[in-house]
């Protein structure tokens, strides 16, 4: 086992300081609102970048640009990029009242006393089919809000319950930006790593769903009014739904998603048909920060693995994981120790995709396993850390609507990110993996 070069690591800990640090400094020394969102992580990502460029004098700029050419010309990272991009579109064509139409759907042939596990549900749903945590909380707490004024039910039970469900579907779906970085980082079909997720995601989410249901029988209510929606305009969803759970290649799935959703769109009036370009385009441009930090970190990666960075991270691993459960356990924590510090889970999946590859074929784990492994990991930390987009998002959405709530408040009734760790630990040490390895 090669002891590799720890100051190769050097650009990844300049990414963290400068990254973490200033998100500090933002977010609770000057008071700027959503302070970690302020930082263009794409020019920090520039600045590791130039840091990797400078060391290693044995090698030319020329052979260092030829490296990071190989690095982000890459199979999995052109896939990965061109995924992004249809994703972005199919957001951008559906928008925000289709899922308004299967939220309203859903609560509306629920009784009012069952509408906190609803909005777990439908939270579920609707983030699965959406693939974005951060749209569906953006989407869903509003609702959330109104159900607990509305019905009497604790506003940080309610809105917990719309993060959770939209950790569930940021963790599975086939289109969320997680799934495309774990899949295309580990070489792992997604068909594959759902089937691999869902064993853990599934008891994770009915116990979360046991434990709202308690919490809300104890809850006085009120009967809440109807929502109107269009029951045509949940198609879409369904479809990619579908089509992504029976295994059709993503490419085809999204391709039908837009196709679909442009028609039912168009048909129902809920775009004109000049806003319906331009929608595609803001989809797509939504993508943009995620490509441009997929680029990146490839770039940055090729230099750290040249220069013995990912030999010597696997080096410490070693030393402290034993063993094939230790391994994935040290995969998680990984991962987990990124999200905290860039606050973003598909950044930290990228950033880890080199090195938790390396550990895979070191410990012997499958693919489809590694690529779970990081997703969950990533969407556990993820959904409970205080300065994520997901948690700044909510208490925003709640504000908006004349509601002040806390993070701190609204921590407690995080179940599902909880209990999904809980479930990964006993998938990890008590149940043995299924499958050879692909």
């Amino acid at each position: 086992m090669k002891r590799g070069n720890a100051a190769a690591l050097l650009p990844i800990g300049v990414f963290l300081i400068l990254y973490l640090g200033l998100g500090i400094l933002f977010e609770y020394v000057l008071k700027i609102p959503m302070g970690f969102y302020s930082i263009p992580i794409v020019v920090v990502f520039l600045a590791a970048l130039l840091v990797a460029c400078l060391q290693n004098g044995k090698l030319s700029f020329d052979e260092k640009l030829s490296l990071m050419g190989k690095g982000i010309g890459d199979k999995n990272i052109v896939t990965m990029i061109l995924i992004f991009m249809e994703a972005g579109i199919f957001v951008g064509v559906v928008g925000r009242s289709s899922a308004e139409s299967v939220a309203y759907f859903m609560l509306s042939i629920i009784p009012t006393r069952y509408a906190a596990a609803v909005l777990f549900v439908v939270s579920c749903f609707v983030s699965t089919a959406m693939g974005t945590s951060v749209g569906t909380i953006t989407l869903i707490t509003p609702i959330a809000v109104a159900v607990a004024a509305a019905s009497g039910f604790s506003m940080p039970l309610c809105i917990g319950a719309v993060m959770g469900g939209a950790m569930f579907g940021d963790n599975l779906s086939f289109i969320s930006d997680t799934t495309i970085a774990a899949c295309n980082g580990q070489g792992c079909p997604m068909k594959d790593k759902f089937r691999e997720n869902f064993a853990i995601a599934l008891p994770a989410a009915l116990l979360t769903l046991v434990l709202i249901l308690v919490l809300s029988f104890r809850s006085g209510v009120e009967q809440m009014a109807a929502q109107p929606y269009q029951l045509l305009q949940i198609l879409p969803y369904l479809l990619v739904l579908a089509g992504g759970i029976v295994g059709i290649n993503v490419f085809v799935v999204l391709l039908v998603g837009i196709v679909s959703g442009a028609i039912i769109m168009l048909a129902t009036g809920a775009i004109p048909a000049t806003a319906l370009l331009s929608s595609m385009g803001s989809g797509a441009a939504g993508m943009f920060e995620t490509t441009m930090v997929a680029i990146l970190v490839s770039a940055i990666c090729a230099l750290i693995r040249e220069n013995g960075g990912c030999d010597a991270l696997l080096y410490g691993i070693r030393r402290i994981f034993k063993g094939k459960k230790g391994g994935q356990l040290g995969m998680g924590l990984l991962v987990g120790a990124m999200d905290i510090a860039t606050a973003n889970n598909t950044v930290a999946i990228v950033m880890a995709n080199p090195i938790a590859a390396e550990m895979a074929e070191s410990y012997g784990v499958t693919p489809r396993k590694t690529a779970s492994l990081l997703d969950t990991f990533s969407c556990v930390f993820q959904g409970i850390i205080p300065y994520g987009a997901q948690m700044l998002v909510a208490i925003s959405a709640a504000s908006e609507l004349g509601y002040e709530v806390s993070a701190f408040e609204i921590l407690p009734n995080l179940h599902y990110p909880l209990l999904l760790l809980l479930s990964s630990l006993v998938f990890i040490f008590l149940i043995p993996e299924r499958g050879k390895r692909a």
